[in-house]
């Protein structure tokens, strides 16, 4: 199928000048006059400007997509040969449900191609299409949401932005294997729906937990597939032009460190960065915000190892005891990278064991004679 019939070209009065050999801009290749030949690119963008989804949509500016890349073009590029094409802008479908399906087909092609898709969205409801592009899959797949609540509302009158999660946790056939949502509000959330889904074994942290334990989220980011990340979990001081204004959020630093494991994680095929409102934001602030995000995911990627073989010379392989169990608990490091693995066996014995992303704080409770809790989530997802 021929990519370039779901795309409108860029302006090129905005992204057709001169840009400074060493910014991003010089490194990307954008769709002005011809197509750009994708397959040869290693990351592309994808705007998607498409508001119906959500609350007062009549009032969007459709050049959010564009605002972004205006100040993502600005930057400096970074390390790794960034092999960058911009696709430019999705043409909406004629119907909402178009656009789902003309998104998972995009996702489609460029996933198999081996290629790393960051989406600029574009209400957060777009999740639901990027889930659906893996769907041809036929296998279990890992996502990672960051919001400020949980989009699960059954109200059929509610904007789809409110509900979608509810959609994609009911999809049928079901390739969900690991979901998990980072930077929650306690007073956005309905206590009755997170005990619901920690039964179903779901991971949910708070933006409290995030921030005090920062770095045992990337274990968390490293079992995804794909990753949403809606803007309204950053503060209004950071991140201005999103549809309610909340003073309380990750900093615009703390989600650049989300983005940054995101792009590290070798398991990751698509990012999705979405709810920018332009009409509320100030200065281009959430503009750039969202752009050095981008930014972040892209440098990550090219920091990949690109190497998971645990019986190769790259891991360590260390084995804990249990007093009072005969079988061990088995853990593998990465000797570059530092990165922490479990085996996490079948108790049945019905399926292969599973080896998970973990901390070393994980390996040091296993050593302390505490099965991790992460350990204990794998064995009942199995």
């Amino acid at each position: 199928m021929n990519l370039s019939i779901f795309f409108e070209p860029l302006p090129e009065d905005t992204f057709g000048y001169p840009t400074d050999a060493k910014s991003v801009g010089g490194y990307i290749a954008p769709f002005l006059h011809t197509f750009p030949d994708w397959r040869q690119a290693e990351v592309v963008l994808i705007g998607l400007p498409e508001y119906r989804g959500a609350h007062s949509h009549q009032d969007v500016s459709y050049q959010g997509p564009n605002l972004i890349r205006e100040q993502l073009y600005k930057l400096k590029k970074g390390t790794g040969s960034w092999l960058l094409m911009d696709l430019g802008n999705l043409l909406p479908g004629i119907s909402l449900e178009d656009t789902y399906l003309r998104l998972k087909e995009v996702i489609e092609m460029v996933v198999d191609a081996g290629k790393f898709p960051i989406l600029l969205g574009g209400s957060h409801d777009l999740t639901y299409g990027q889930f659906l592009g893996y769907e041809h899959l036929h296998k279990k797949i890992g996502v990672v949401l960051v919001d400020s609540q949980l989009d699960i509302e059954e109200n059929p009158d509610q904007p789809q932005e409110e509900s979608h999660l509810h959609r994609l946790l009911l999809h049928e056939p079901n390739y969900l294997f690991t979901f998990s949502q980072l930077g929650y509000q306690s007073y956005l959330t309905d206590n009755d729906t997170l005990a619901a889904l920690e039964k179903l074994h779901f991971e949910l942290f708070r933006v409290g937990q995030v921030r005090q334990q920062m770095k045992e989220m990337e274990p968390v980011i490293r079992q995804a597939d794909m990753l949403s990340f809606d803007i309204a979990a950053i503060r209004h001081q950071d991140a201005p032009g999103q549809r309610q204004a909340n003073p309380f959020g990750f900093t615009g630093e703390e989600a650049c460190q989300l983005c940054w494991y995101a792009g590290q994680n070798d398991q990751l095929s698509s990012l999705g960065l979405y709810g920018y409102r332009p009409e509320f934001d100030q200065r281009s602030l959430t503009a750039t915000t969202v752009a050095t995000m981008a930014w972040y995911a892209i440098e990550g990627f090219y920091h990949r190892q690109r190497t998971l073989d645990f019986q190769s010379n790259h891991f360590l392989r260390f084995a804990v005891g249990f007093h009072d169990n005969p079988n061990k608990m088995l853990f593998y490091k990465n000797r570059h990278t530092e990165k922490w693995w479990m085996q996490v066996d079948d108790l049945s014995g019905q399926r292969s064991p599973l080896i998970v992303p973990c901390s070393y704080q994980d390996y040091l409770m296993a050593a302390d004679g505490e099965v991790p809790n992460r350990w204990i989530q794998a064995q009942a997802r199995m």
